[in-house]
């Protein structure tokens, strides 16, 4: 029992209010739900749409079939209504457009001429949310006590959109009241409703994140957003950089300064971020980089969705030094994740990049409060007595990880660093003998530091004859694909991978080889994990299914290319 609800119009016509404030309601009042966004790389004009799943326990990703269409203009309906189902239905507002004579599935509402008489044109989308409430049987309370909250400092504006809201739903309770029954409610309480970017922000700062600087570059901005809207009652430093040079490199300077710091970006960002990657390698400060993938090369498509860029942060910067990957799978898993990176890119005096993509940004979940105290804050630094004086900011150690220390930690001691070649003391120097032996102690950290990395999670039949392999931001799905081919009898499972580099081993050498049937599903052309693993392992996957028009899977599309290859 579920009920899926596509929203669309023209960029500015207000889709993601309609689902931000439907999706806070139904979550305060239980319900599991989904929501993600495709939209235009431009301020207006140009088709948008969200999708927006209510489905009983935990659903995990999104649909194609529609129950409910709000079409906010005509070009909504035209492109949508192939995938409403027979028993669904059509919001629609008649002083924009009309349907066809054989479309009996229309709820005609007025949105802009009752968000007028409310109190103004733009609370048409408010006018829509009531309607949508009627149709799925729900009241208007919880969205009542949402539009006082957000609306408690500007006098008379939550009235007026209490007015709009019922008036939006007593036009559509004419034409269908409660036509869709929800799915049970879940039994958890305070359950959040929350974006991959929010999640990100919320894991940074209970992390100890203190300094962020960036400069804007979709997806990833979420990130910066939520930070910067938090610096003025937390304790954190958000600097908006005018370019990502400046960004990694102040960034750089706050983590050698002592505190935690971060900045984020995307595939372009990154590029010009890389030779400040290889500084960090270099003079082995600590180091987050959220890279939030969209497709490229070049600008690409700004607003959609690719996981094209694994290979390349996995290689990216000049030179060879120590770096872990980590990855945002589910909303739940990312939260903790990150603070891991934190953890590892302290412990190992390393640069970690934590790596998401707009369709993980963007997807809005209900999930169940964080627990924080799962949370780690370990500073790793050395103290009185822990390290040989004079120091020596690159000791030779047997693990490669030299004692740190802050600079002005200790009065009589000196934190010196370079970007050139150094000896232990950090002088430059041009010798080969000190060079090797500096190369090796940086190196020396990868064998601890693929200890650390988890192994991919292993979900469905724990005997699988078929396997689906994946990374990040298509978990959600892959799951659900899992759980519909094993109720069909096929004997699934798959492996997630939330960290990737230094690629974990384990699970993959006794698992691979006994399955009838492997497939890596992945948002790329090329399977770059894929070609990963046989380079690291020698292990060959059967199938490689692979989408890359930057969209993100349905469900169904992994189902049918499973199906296909196994009768091929």
């Amino acid at each position: 029992m579920e009920v899926n609800i596509l929203v669309g119009g023209a960029a500015g016509q207000g889709m993601e209010t309609v689902m931000n404030l439907l999706g806070k309601a139904l979550v305060r009042e239980g319900y599991g739900l989904v929501y993600t966004k495709n939209y235009m790389s431009r301020v207006r004009g140009g088709h948008n749409f969200s999708r927006l799943r209510i489905a009983g326990g935990k659903p995990w990703s999104t649909v194609e079939s529609i129950d409910v269409l709000v079409a906010l203009n005509e070009e909504t309906y035209n492109l949508h209504r192939e995938k409403l189902v027979p028993s669904g239905r059509i919001i629609f507002d008649p002083g924009h457009f009309t349907l066809p004579e054989y479309e009996d599935r229309g709820v005609p509402v007025e949105l802009q001429k009752l968000a007028e008489e409310a109190g103004g044109k733009v609370m048409a989308n408010t006018v829509a949310v009531g309607a949508l409430l009627v149709l799925i049987g729900q009241q208007g309370e919880t969205v009542e006590e949402l539009l006082k909250e957000t609306f408690a400092d500007k006098k008379g504006v939550a009235e007026k959109n209490i007015t709009a809201l019922n008036s939006g739903m007593d036009a559509a309770a004419r034409y269908c009241s409660a036509c869709f029954t929800l799915p049970p409610k879940n039994e958890s309480e305070g359950m959040l409703f929350i974006d991959g970017n929010q999640v990100l922000g919320m894991s940074a700062l209970a992390s100890g994140c203190r300094f962020l600087s960036a400069y804007p570059m979709t997806p990833s901005t979420g990130v910066m957003n939520y930070l910067a809207a938090k610096s003025r009652e937390l304790p954190v430093v958000v600097e908006q950089a005018e370019d990502e040079i400046a960004a990694i490199n102040m960034a750089i300077g706050a983590s050698y300064a002592g505190v935690r710091a971060m900045t984020c970006t995307s595939g372009g960002g990154f590029s010009l971020m890389t030779e400040g990657l290889s500084l960090a390698g270099m003079i082995e400060t600590p180091l987050v980089i959220i890279v939030a993938m969209r497709p490229g090369p070049a600008t690409g498509l700004p607003t959609r969705t690719e996981q094209g860029d694994l290979e390349y942060v996995i290689h990216g910067g000049h030179g060879e030094f120590p770096r872990a990957v980590l990855t945002a799978t589910s909303h739940e898993d990312a939260f903790y994740r990150l603070n891991k990176a934190f953890e590892l890119a302290d412990r190992y005096q390393i640069p970690v990049l934590f790596l998401s993509d707009q369709n993980f940004a963007d997807t809005h979940r209900s999930v169940e409060s964080f627990d924080f105290s799962r949370l780690n804050y370990n500073r790793y630094l050395a103290e009185e007595g822990q390290f040989e004086k004079p120091y020596q900011r690159y000791r030779l150690t047997e693990s490669g990880i030299s004692p740190r220390i802050l600079p002005g930690q200790f009065a009589d001691q000196v934190v010196l660093v370079d970007s050139d070649e150094h000896d232990e003391n950090g002088n430059i120097i041009e010798g080969a003998e000190p060079r090797q032996a500096m190369v090796d102690k940086r190196m020396r950290k990868m064998p601890a530091l693929a200890e650390e990395m988890d192994e991919p999670d292993l979900y469905g039949d724990p005997h699988p004859e078929t396997l689906l392999i994946g990374w990040g931001s298509t978990y959600g799905v892959m799951r659900e694909a899992v759980d519909a081919l094993s109720a069909s009898g096929v004997k699934t499972a798959m492996l997630h991978f939330s960290d990737i580099w230094p690629l974990p081993q384990k699970r993959l050498r006794s698992l691979l080889p006994a399955v009838k049937m492997s497939c890596c599903v992945e948002n790329n052309c090329t399977g770059q994990l894929a070609s990963i693993i046989r380079r690291e392992t020698g292990l060959l996957i059967d199938r490689s299914i692979l989408k890359y028009d930057g969209r993100p899977f349905l469900g169904h599309e992994i189902i049918a290319e499973v199906e296909k290859n196994a009768e091929s």
